[in-house]
């Protein structure tokens, strides 16, 4: 049955359901409630938040039983408030409990990463700069994660150590000289040519330097504070985009967004965020 669920997503979900049924399943469910036992509810939100993992919630109740009818009443990307509505299910009410947690767990979690993106989205409005994510996900779960945060209004970067060159402190200590780093990219251009190369700099010496390299698309200022990102910015670098990095948050992003910088990436959209509060609730409760 085709779902709209990745296969890595569908995998994910069927590890989630393996560790929480263990060998002998719900065992408070099947005993506590009749197997023939119909069930409707809604699961709703308790606060303010950007609904993310709305898809990936709905798809546990139907793994664990295709009789459970869901609909989602919020997509992912949508705003919810308090005592909304996010998906309603029927069905099978052991069915239904046996899911609940899992489903939830995904909600919550994606739901969160999406709410605080869109705080930092929020909070740099009106200075034209993106705010993208990292590489800092949790195993397994990079693929929902950095959906979560384009559900939120931010930019993923890379998503892997396949799809972008991300030339760090210690790949420079590793590879050399200036000319090594040179060769290295016009050797890595030559073979990907559509590959984007990303360099990072940690003084404005390195950024000066690094603007004389050919194939370079973005240099990454890190841990530098706006002071050094205006002085930057102010650098003549063509088509080279600046990216700010290191321990921004909501407090300091306008300031380092003002700097004239084009992105900022933060690692605790995906490795640091609150999970938002949902529950079930059956009719008549």
């Amino acid at each position: 049955m085709a779902t709209g669920i990745s296969k890595a997503a569908e995998a994910l979900i069927d590890l989630a359901l393996d560790e929480d049924l263990g060998e002998r399943g719900d065992i408070t469910s099947t005993a506590f409630i009749d197997a023939d036992t119909v069930a409707g509810g809604n699961i709703i939100s308790r606060e303010h938040c950007v609904v993310a993992g709305s898809e990936i919630c709905a798809r546990v109740f139907t793994k664990v039983n295709p009789a459970i009818v869901v609909e989602l009443v919020l997509t992912s990307g949508a705003l919810a408030d308090p005592g909304d509505a996010v998906i309603t299910v029927s069905g099978p009410a052991q069915s239904i409990l046996t899911a609940e947690r899992t489903a939830l767990n995904f909600l919550q979690r994606l739901s969160g990463i999406a709410t605080m993106t869109r705080q930092f989205v929020d909070a740099a409005e009106g200075t034209g700069v993106k705010i993208l994510d990292t590489r800092k996900t949790t195993p397994g779960w990079r693929e929902l994660e950095k959906a979560a945060v384009v559900n939120g209004g931010g930019h993923n970067h890379r998503m892997g150590l396949y799809d972008m060159a991300m030339v760090k402190d210690n790949h420079l200590l590793a590879a050399g000289t200036l000319e090594d780093t040179q060769a290295a990219i016009d050797t890595l251009k030559a073979s990907h040519p559509d590959t984007r190369i990303e360099i990072e700099a940690d003084h404005l010496e390195q950024v000066e330097r690094f603007l004389k390299l050919r194939g370079v698309d973005v240099i990454l200022l890190d841990n530098m504070n706006p002071g050094q990102l205006r002085q930057a910015a102010a650098m003549e670098r063509g088509n080279i985009l600046l990216e700010a990095s290191g321990g921004i948050n909501l407090t300091t992003l306008r300031d380092v967004a003002a700097t004239g910088i084009d992105m900022i990436s933060v690692g605790a959209l995906t490795h640091s965020p609150r999970s938002i509060d949902f529950g079930l609730d059956f009719h008549g409760q």
